[in-house]
Protein backbone atom coordinates (compact mmCIF):
# COMPACT_ATOMS: atom_id res chain seq x y z
CA UNK A 1 0.00 0.00 0.00
CA UNK A 2 1.39 3.55 -1.05
CA UNK A 3 2.29 5.69 1.90
CA UNK A 4 -0.69 8.35 2.22
CA UNK A 5 0.90 12.05 2.99
CA UNK A 6 -0.49 15.68 4.21
CA UNK A 7 1.37 18.59 2.84
CA UNK A 8 -0.29 21.31 4.68
CA UNK A 9 0.67 24.81 2.18
CA UNK A 10 -0.10 24.99 -1.20
CA UNK A 11 2.46 27.10 -1.80
CA UNK A 12 6.06 26.59 -4.14
CA UNK A 13 7.74 24.82 -1.06
CA UNK A 14 4.44 23.11 -0.50
CA UNK A 15 4.42 21.41 -4.27
CA UNK A 16 7.52 20.62 -5.16
CA UNK A 17 7.91 18.76 -2.01
CA UNK A 18 4.40 17.51 -3.69
CA UNK A 19 5.80 16.06 -6.71
CA UNK A 20 8.82 14.67 -4.89
CA UNK A 21 6.60 12.28 -3.18
CA UNK A 22 4.66 11.50 -5.85
CA UNK A 23 7.64 10.15 -8.10
CA UNK A 24 8.36 7.90 -4.70
CA UNK A 25 4.92 6.28 -5.18
CA UNK A 26 3.03 7.97 -2.33
CA UNK A 27 -0.45 9.12 -2.07
CA UNK A 28 -0.27 12.84 -1.65
CA UNK A 29 -3.09 15.27 -0.23
CA UNK A 30 -2.21 19.51 -0.46
CA UNK A 31 -4.40 21.27 2.07
CA UNK A 32 -4.13 24.97 1.28
CA UNK A 33 -6.20 27.75 3.03
CA UNK A 34 -6.31 29.68 0.16
CA UNK A 35 -6.18 28.46 -3.58
CA UNK A 36 -3.33 27.10 -4.99
CA UNK A 37 -1.76 28.79 -7.81
CA UNK A 38 -3.82 31.64 -7.32
CA UNK A 39 -3.28 35.12 -6.42
CA UNK A 40 -4.67 34.97 -3.14
CA UNK A 41 -4.19 37.51 -0.58
CA UNK A 42 -0.12 36.98 0.89
CA UNK A 43 0.99 34.59 -1.18
CA UNK A 44 4.80 34.98 -1.68
CA UNK A 45 4.91 31.79 -3.81
CA UNK A 46 2.89 34.05 -6.58
CA UNK A 47 4.05 37.39 -5.21
CA UNK A 48 7.42 37.06 -5.64
CA UNK A 49 10.42 38.04 -8.50
CA UNK A 50 11.49 34.57 -9.56
CA UNK A 51 15.18 35.38 -9.33
CA UNK A 52 16.45 31.17 -9.06
CA UNK A 53 19.79 33.42 -7.15
CA UNK A 54 20.20 34.21 -3.44
CA UNK A 55 20.94 37.74 -4.50
CA UNK A 56 24.35 38.14 -2.05
CA UNK A 57 25.28 35.14 -1.02
CA UNK A 58 28.71 35.98 -0.54
CA UNK A 59 26.51 37.40 2.93
CA UNK A 60 24.95 34.16 3.42
CA UNK A 61 25.62 31.07 6.02
CA UNK A 62 27.12 27.96 3.25
CA UNK A 63 23.93 26.17 4.74
CA UNK A 64 21.69 28.96 3.41
CA UNK A 65 23.72 28.68 0.16
CA UNK A 66 23.96 25.25 0.16
CA UNK A 67 20.45 24.98 -0.45
CA UNK A 68 20.30 27.86 -3.12
CA UNK A 69 23.08 25.98 -5.45
CA UNK A 70 21.54 22.80 -5.07
CA UNK A 71 17.97 24.45 -5.86
CA UNK A 72 18.96 26.59 -8.99
CA UNK A 73 21.01 23.68 -10.75
CA UNK A 74 17.42 21.68 -10.38
CA UNK A 75 15.68 24.42 -11.99
CA UNK A 76 16.42 23.39 -15.80
CA UNK A 77 15.49 20.19 -15.67
CA UNK A 78 11.92 20.88 -13.90
CA UNK A 79 11.15 23.65 -16.01
CA UNK A 80 11.82 21.11 -18.90
CA UNK A 81 9.81 18.90 -17.15
CA UNK A 82 6.95 21.33 -16.42
CA UNK A 83 6.60 22.33 -19.77
CA UNK A 84 6.86 18.56 -21.35
CA UNK A 85 4.17 16.98 -19.33
CA UNK A 86 1.92 20.14 -18.73
CA UNK A 87 2.26 22.44 -22.07
CA UNK A 88 2.80 25.25 -19.72
CA UNK A 89 6.02 27.39 -20.52
CA UNK A 90 7.75 28.26 -17.07
CA UNK A 91 9.29 31.03 -18.69
CA UNK A 92 12.68 30.28 -17.20
CA UNK A 93 15.35 31.97 -18.66
CA UNK A 94 19.05 32.97 -18.12
CA UNK A 95 18.72 36.74 -18.23
CA UNK A 96 22.08 37.63 -15.99
CA UNK A 97 22.40 39.70 -13.17
CA UNK A 98 23.77 43.06 -12.83
CA UNK A 99 24.95 43.71 -9.23
CA UNK A 100 25.13 47.66 -8.75
CA UNK A 101 27.23 49.71 -6.25
CA UNK A 102 27.78 49.58 -3.63
CA UNK A 103 28.60 46.55 -2.61
CA UNK A 104 31.99 44.12 -1.38
CA UNK A 105 33.68 44.04 -4.26
CA UNK A 106 36.22 41.99 -2.28
CA UNK A 107 33.89 39.30 -1.11
CA UNK A 108 31.94 39.46 -3.93
CA UNK A 109 34.35 38.28 -6.81
CA UNK A 110 36.06 36.11 -4.34
CA UNK A 111 32.81 34.06 -3.33
CA UNK A 112 32.13 33.79 -7.15
CA UNK A 113 35.50 32.35 -7.83
CA UNK A 114 35.03 29.78 -4.96
CA UNK A 115 32.18 29.14 -6.17
CA UNK A 116 32.68 28.56 -10.31
CA UNK A 117 29.98 31.39 -10.60
CA UNK A 118 31.42 33.69 -13.86
CA UNK A 119 31.43 36.98 -12.53
CA UNK A 120 32.94 39.96 -14.69
CA UNK A 121 33.69 43.80 -13.39
CA UNK A 122 31.76 45.84 -16.15
CA UNK A 123 30.80 49.91 -16.19
CA UNK A 124 26.60 50.27 -15.20
CA UNK A 125 26.19 52.12 -18.79
CA UNK A 126 27.43 49.78 -20.92
CA UNK A 127 23.91 47.72 -20.35
CA UNK A 128 22.00 51.17 -20.50
CA UNK A 129 21.39 51.57 -16.64
CA UNK A 130 22.29 54.82 -14.66
CA UNK A 131 24.23 54.10 -11.13
CA UNK A 132 23.33 56.30 -8.57
CA UNK A 133 26.42 54.92 -6.78
CA UNK A 134 28.95 54.67 -9.07
CA UNK A 135 29.93 52.93 -12.49
CA UNK A 136 31.56 49.80 -11.29
CA UNK A 137 29.16 46.73 -11.41
CA UNK A 138 29.70 43.26 -11.43
CA UNK A 139 28.12 41.29 -13.92
CA UNK A 140 26.76 38.00 -13.20
CA UNK A 141 26.08 36.41 -16.83
CA UNK A 142 24.23 32.54 -15.44
CA UNK A 143 21.90 33.61 -13.22
CA UNK A 144 18.20 32.36 -14.34
CA UNK A 145 14.88 33.37 -13.54
CA UNK A 146 11.45 32.45 -14.13
CA UNK A 147 7.88 33.50 -13.56
CA UNK A 148 6.23 32.61 -10.41
CA UNK A 149 2.89 32.73 -11.66
CA UNK A 150 3.53 30.48 -14.67
CA UNK A 151 5.22 27.92 -12.73
CA UNK A 152 2.58 27.37 -10.15
CA UNK A 153 0.02 27.22 -12.50
CA UNK A 154 2.54 24.34 -13.91
CA UNK A 155 2.49 22.78 -11.00
CA UNK A 156 -1.28 23.21 -10.46
CA UNK A 157 -1.70 21.30 -13.63
CA UNK A 158 1.19 18.58 -12.83
CA UNK A 159 -0.39 17.71 -9.39
CA UNK A 160 -3.74 17.31 -11.29
CA UNK A 161 -2.39 15.09 -13.72
CA UNK A 162 -0.64 12.92 -11.03
CA UNK A 163 -3.78 12.61 -9.08
CA UNK A 164 -2.53 14.62 -5.94
CA UNK A 165 -5.80 15.66 -4.11
CA UNK A 166 -6.12 19.08 -3.26
CA UNK A 167 -8.26 20.44 -0.30
CA UNK A 168 -8.45 24.55 -0.60
CA UNK A 169 -9.97 27.09 0.97
CA UNK A 170 -9.24 24.73 3.76
CA UNK A 171 -7.64 26.26 7.03
CA UNK A 172 -6.53 23.91 9.89
CA UNK A 173 -6.98 24.32 13.88
CA UNK A 174 -2.98 24.68 15.56
CA UNK A 175 -1.92 21.54 16.64
CA UNK A 176 -1.78 20.17 20.00
CA UNK A 177 1.32 18.21 21.31
CA UNK A 178 0.73 14.47 20.51
CA UNK A 179 3.05 11.79 20.22
CA UNK A 180 1.41 10.70 16.52
CA UNK A 181 -0.29 12.93 14.57
CA UNK A 182 -3.22 10.29 13.21
CA UNK A 183 -5.17 13.03 12.02
CA UNK A 184 -5.18 16.67 11.86
CA UNK A 185 -8.96 18.85 12.33
CA UNK A 186 -10.18 21.77 10.00
CA UNK A 187 -11.80 24.68 11.79
CA UNK A 188 -14.73 23.67 10.15
CA UNK A 189 -14.41 20.72 12.45
CA UNK A 190 -13.75 17.92 9.89
CA UNK A 191 -10.41 15.23 9.44
CA UNK A 192 -8.37 14.85 7.51
CA UNK A 193 -5.76 11.43 8.15
CA UNK A 194 -2.80 10.26 6.30
CA UNK A 195 0.87 8.17 7.68
CA UNK A 196 2.44 11.44 7.72
CA UNK A 197 1.87 14.80 7.34
CA UNK A 198 4.41 17.60 6.62
CA UNK A 199 4.22 21.70 7.01
CA UNK A 200 5.65 23.74 4.24
CA UNK A 201 2.87 26.62 4.77
CA UNK A 202 5.74 29.39 5.09
CA UNK A 203 4.53 32.51 6.93
CA UNK A 204 1.17 30.45 8.41
CA UNK A 205 3.54 28.07 10.19
CA UNK A 206 4.33 29.60 13.27
CA UNK A 207 0.61 29.99 13.67
CA UNK A 208 -0.11 26.16 13.23
CA UNK A 209 2.40 25.26 15.51
CA UNK A 210 3.13 27.62 18.30
CA UNK A 211 1.52 24.61 20.95
CA UNK A 212 3.96 22.13 19.58
CA UNK A 213 6.99 23.77 18.38
CA UNK A 214 7.56 27.20 20.51
CA UNK A 215 11.35 27.51 19.23
CA UNK A 216 10.27 27.47 15.79
CA UNK A 217 11.19 31.27 14.86
CA UNK A 218 9.14 32.03 11.65
CA UNK A 219 7.36 35.55 11.30
CA UNK A 220 5.61 36.96 8.06
CA UNK A 221 7.76 40.02 6.55
CA UNK A 222 5.69 41.71 3.71
CA UNK A 223 7.36 42.83 0.36
CA UNK A 224 6.08 44.98 -2.12
CA UNK A 225 6.44 44.95 -5.79
CA UNK A 226 5.62 46.91 -8.49
CA UNK A 227 4.55 46.50 -12.39
CA UNK A 228 5.64 48.25 -15.35
CA UNK A 229 5.57 47.76 -19.39
CA UNK A 230 8.66 50.21 -20.73
CA UNK A 231 8.70 50.81 -24.35
CA UNK A 232 12.58 49.88 -24.36
CA UNK A 233 12.99 47.08 -21.53
CA UNK A 234 16.13 45.89 -19.23
CA UNK A 235 17.80 43.04 -21.14
CA UNK A 236 18.84 41.43 -16.96
CA UNK A 237 17.96 41.65 -13.56
CA UNK A 238 19.68 44.83 -12.07
CA UNK A 239 19.79 44.78 -8.19
CA UNK A 240 21.23 47.28 -6.09
CA UNK A 241 21.66 47.58 -2.11
CA UNK A 242 18.75 45.37 -1.60
CA UNK A 243 16.45 46.82 -4.89
CA UNK A 244 15.77 44.60 -8.08
CA UNK A 245 14.36 45.27 -11.30
CA UNK A 246 13.76 42.02 -13.51
CA UNK A 247 12.70 42.14 -17.00
CA UNK A 248 10.01 39.78 -17.76
CA UNK A 249 9.73 37.88 -21.35
CA UNK A 250 6.60 39.79 -22.43
CA UNK A 251 8.20 43.76 -22.01
CA UNK A 252 6.97 43.74 -18.40
CA UNK A 253 9.19 45.12 -15.74
CA UNK A 254 9.10 44.00 -11.77
CA UNK A 255 10.45 46.53 -9.20
CA UNK A 256 10.60 45.79 -5.80
CA UNK A 257 10.64 44.68 -3.29
CA UNK A 258 10.80 45.97 0.52
CA UNK A 259 10.96 44.18 4.31
CA UNK A 260 8.22 45.01 6.25
CA UNK A 261 7.87 43.77 9.59
CA UNK A 262 3.77 44.15 9.80
CA UNK A 263 2.42 41.26 10.88
CA UNK A 264 -0.11 39.58 8.48
CA UNK A 265 -1.29 43.07 6.80
CA UNK A 266 -0.89 42.75 2.96
CA UNK A 267 -2.00 46.35 2.40
CA UNK A 268 0.12 48.12 -0.10
CA UNK A 269 0.43 52.08 0.58
CA UNK A 270 1.46 54.82 -1.44
CA UNK A 271 4.50 55.47 0.65
CA UNK A 272 6.50 52.35 -0.19
CA UNK A 273 4.75 52.93 -4.44
CA UNK A 274 6.56 56.28 -4.08
CA UNK A 275 9.80 54.56 -2.65
CA UNK A 276 10.11 51.90 -4.83
CA UNK A 277 8.83 54.24 -8.17
CA UNK A 278 12.15 56.73 -7.07
CA UNK A 279 14.60 53.97 -6.89
CA UNK A 280 13.43 52.67 -10.23
CA UNK A 281 13.50 55.86 -12.37
CA UNK A 282 16.91 56.47 -10.46
CA UNK A 283 17.93 53.56 -12.48
CA UNK A 284 16.40 53.67 -15.78
CA UNK A 285 14.83 57.59 -15.80
CA UNK A 286 12.81 56.67 -18.91
CA UNK A 287 10.41 54.90 -16.05
CA UNK A 288 9.49 58.56 -15.14
CA UNK A 289 7.28 58.87 -17.90
CA UNK A 290 5.77 55.05 -17.52
CA UNK A 291 2.53 54.05 -15.81
CA UNK A 292 2.58 51.80 -13.56
CA UNK A 293 0.69 48.98 -14.17
CA UNK A 294 0.14 47.19 -11.14
CA UNK A 295 0.74 47.22 -7.17
CA UNK A 296 0.96 44.35 -5.42
CA UNK A 297 2.55 42.51 -1.53
CA UNK A 298 3.10 39.16 -0.51
CA UNK A 299 4.13 37.64 3.13
CA UNK A 300 7.56 35.97 2.84
CA UNK A 301 8.03 33.35 6.16
CA UNK A 302 11.18 35.47 7.60
CA UNK A 303 13.89 33.31 9.43
CA UNK A 304 17.12 34.78 11.41
CA UNK A 305 20.02 34.54 8.63
CA UNK A 306 17.37 33.18 6.21
CA UNK A 307 17.63 29.94 7.24
CA UNK A 308 15.00 27.02 7.22
CA UNK A 309 13.40 24.47 9.52
CA UNK A 310 13.83 21.09 7.35
CA UNK A 311 13.23 18.22 9.85
CA UNK A 312 11.07 15.76 11.61
CA UNK A 313 9.16 17.21 14.07
CA UNK A 314 11.15 17.38 17.80
CA UNK A 315 8.40 15.68 19.55
CA UNK A 316 5.87 14.00 16.88
CA UNK A 317 6.91 10.87 15.38
CA UNK A 318 4.95 11.59 11.71
CA UNK A 319 5.04 14.94 11.37
CA UNK A 320 7.91 17.02 9.42
CA UNK A 321 8.30 20.95 8.62
CA UNK A 322 9.91 22.28 5.20
CA UNK A 323 9.51 26.09 6.39
CA UNK A 324 10.84 29.54 6.86
CA UNK A 325 12.49 29.93 3.75
CA UNK A 326 12.67 33.54 3.81
CA UNK A 327 13.38 35.15 0.14
CA UNK A 328 14.61 32.34 -1.14
CA UNK A 329 11.76 29.83 -0.96
CA UNK A 330 11.42 29.65 -4.85
CA UNK A 331 15.59 29.03 -5.19
CA UNK A 332 15.57 26.97 -2.19
CA UNK A 333 12.22 24.90 -3.09
CA UNK A 334 14.11 21.93 -4.81
CA UNK A 335 16.86 20.86 -3.38
CA UNK A 336 14.63 21.33 0.52
CA UNK A 337 11.60 19.26 -1.20
CA UNK A 338 14.12 16.62 -1.91
CA UNK A 339 15.89 16.46 1.48
CA UNK A 340 12.31 16.50 3.26
CA UNK A 341 11.60 13.73 1.24
CA UNK A 342 14.48 12.14 1.93
CA UNK A 343 13.84 12.25 5.85
CA UNK A 344 10.12 10.98 5.39
CA UNK A 345 11.34 8.08 3.62
CA UNK A 346 14.19 6.74 5.23
CA UNK A 347 16.45 7.67 2.46
CA UNK A 348 20.02 9.07 2.58
CA UNK A 349 19.87 13.06 2.17
CA UNK A 350 21.62 14.86 -1.07
CA UNK A 351 23.11 16.85 1.23
CA UNK A 352 23.53 16.99 5.37
CA UNK A 353 19.95 17.86 7.40
CA UNK A 354 22.05 18.75 10.93
CA UNK A 355 21.85 22.80 9.98
CA UNK A 356 17.95 22.60 8.94
CA UNK A 357 17.06 20.34 12.52
CA UNK A 358 14.07 21.79 14.42
CA UNK A 359 15.23 21.40 17.91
Amino acid sequence: MNKSVVIVGGGIVGCMTAMELVDRGCKVTIVERNQIASQTSGESSWAGGGIVFPLLPWLYSDAVNTLTSYGAKFYPEICQRLLRETGIDTDFEQSGFLLLPNFDTQAATAWCANNQLPAQAVKASAFGVQSPSGEEALWLPTVSQIRPPYFMQAMRKWLEKNKVTMLEHTELVPLKETQKLNEWQTINGKTISADQFVVTSGAWSFELLKETSAKLNIKPMRGQILLYKPEKNLEQIVYREGFYMIPRRDGHLLAGSTLEDVGFDTTVTQEVRNEISAKAEAIMPALKNQAILKHWSGLRPGTPENLPTISAHPTIENLYLNTGHFRYGLTMAPASAKLVTALMLGEKPLIDAEPYQCN
